[in-house]
């Protein structure tokens, strides 16, 4: 079976597009000024902070997984050893 990771940059895509999806919503909904800079920075803003947060938890879980797999492979090939 091939496992097929997913990348932080993926990651951090989806949900800034989620992020700037939900700031339309909002703007429709009369949240915000309808002015175009108003409109940018809210995108910007909401879809920016969504991704960033995302991309940086995921790249930390990736590496976790990272370091947990090394640190098994070094604990199994430390028991090959001995015996």
């Amino acid at each position: 079976m091939v496992k097929r990771s997913v990348r932080p940059v993926h990651m951090g895509l989806l949900f800034g597009a989620i992020g700037i999806l939900l700031t339309i919503v909002g703007m429709v909904r009369g949240v915000a000024p309808s002015q175009p800079l108003s409109v940018a920075i809210a995108l910007v803003l909401g879809g920016g902070v969504w991704f960033l947060i995302a991309w940086a938890v995921a790249t930390a879980a990736r590496d976790v997984e990272h370091d947990v797999a090394a640190q098994a492979e070094t604990a199994s090939d430390g028991v090959q050893a001995e015996k």
